[in-house]
């Protein structure tokens, strides 16, 4: 088996997943996703996370492949959460005497999801355990995403196994360190996994930053994306600038539309953005474009505009997902508008303005509703503007 090295005696044992269409089913995977695993190989063995639990039989393939006959003593959980944890009892079977170190909130998941663990170890803030050579020190990152996640931090070599903190979507081409890749091509599915997976607990994520600010830090192994030993201002920046709402230029048109209509009010709206001077325009129907992918977009671009036609009386259903999402997440420092259409008593932009009044969206324009097509010059006047007054509005902030 091809070992590929962190550093001489620590290899990435991780996997890539081509083949699962959504993540934690239903957040798409079109560029797959990599589970990331560590091995440190000293006078003690130590596994950083296991995989999940589908790839076991490469997984061992590759831990075999570098330890031979030798066994693992430790296996460190960072996090409990089954794309990660999967394989904890599988390598327990196969390695019956190694112990499982986790922290006093690590075990109480754990054993639900996977039944009794006899030899585990419970780790305390800044506790650290010797291997020999190495020395890993461990430090608690509560809802950064989980309650009981956590981050290792390897001493003599200055690695940091950072659990979901730093990772992204896609699954890892042959590139497994930032500096043999285009950065570019991974940047989206990076801000797209944190926007639906970090982007909750943003605020834990800065304190999370800040926290590991003093160590020395010379490389950064996440449990999936990239490993960073070159460029770990790229990514650091980009944690902070999405963590504290930091914004770019643009706008997200999201819409849902039974027959068509609502798009063409899209359309009208963003020719206002766009003659406001605005060139970044996001346009997505929300029955064609899994949520994820527009809160990603939403997360990057300072403006959103959402709207959707009536659907007996309430919201299209396909809306309610997006606006769910943006309640739970509630991305910082954004400029709404909201607009739809009726046929006879309307309710979608009702239901919209009541997601934003109860999140406190900055509505810089009044809603617009059209009844029935946007054919009516004062309708398409009304639609223009908003969008207008959204680009400026973006423009000016």
């Amino acid at each position: 088996m091809l070992k590929i090295n962190l550093t001489d005696d620590i290899f990435y044992v991780g996997v890539n997943d081509r083949k699962t269409e959504l993540f934690e089913n239903h957040m798409e995977l079109p560029n797959g996703v990599s589970y990331n695993s560590y091995l440190i190989v000293d006078e003690k063995v130590a596994l950083i996370d296991p995989v999940e639990v589908s790839f076991m039989a490469e997984f061992l393939f590759k831990i075999k492949s570098i330890l031979g006959e030798r066994k693992i003593d430790y296996l460190v959980i960072n996090h409990d959460e089954p794309d990660h944890s999967g394989a904890v009892r599988a390598i327990v079977q196969e390695y019956p005497e190694v112990q499982v170190i986790g922290n006093a909130k690590t075990f109480g998941p754990l054993e639900a999801f996977y039944g009794p663990l006899n030899n585990k170890k419970i780790v305390a803030e800044g506790e650290t355990l010797c291997l020999g050579k190495h020395t890993l020190q461990f430090f608690m990152v509560p809802m950064c995403h989980w309650p009981e996640s956590m981050v290792t931090y390897e001493q003599t070599n200055k690695i940091l196994f950072s659990n979901d903190a730093f990772g992204g979507f896609g699954a890892l081409n042959g590139c497994i360190f930032d500096d043999e890749a285009n950065l570019d091509f991974y940047e989206d599915d990076m801000r797209r996994y944190y926007a639906n997976i970090v982007g909750k607990v943003a605020g834990q994520a800065v304190k999370a930053v800040q926290k590991l600010g003093p160590l020395d830090i010379k490389m950064i192994a996440p449990s999936h994306g990239l490993v960073w030993r070159s460029n770990l201002q790229w990514v650091l920046e980009r944690y902070v600038k999405w963590s504290t709402g930091e914004n770019e230029e643009g706008v997200v048109i999201a819409y849902g539309s039974m027959y068509g209509n609502t798009a063409l009010m899209a359309d009208i709206i963003a020719r206002g953005v766009a003659e406001a001077g605005v060139k970044n325009i996001k346009i997505y129907d929300v029955a064609k474009t899994e949520v994820s992918h527009i809160i990603g977009d939403i997360w990057k671009y300072k403006g959103c505009v959402i709207g959707a036609c009536a659907h007996y009386g309430s919201v299209f259903p396909n809306m309610t997902l997006l606006l769910h999402e943006l309640t739970e997440f509630k991305p910082k420092n954004k400029v709404y508008g909201v607009f739809g259409g009726m046929s006879w008593g309307g309710g979608g932009v009702k239901y919209i303005n009541g997601v934003a009044e109860k999140n406190q969206w900055e509505c810089p324009v009044e809603s617009v509703e059209v009844k029935g097509a946007p054919y009516r010059d004062e309708d398409v006047e009304r639609l223009y503007n908003l969008g207008k007054a959204i680009g400026e509005a973006v423009k000016n902030n």
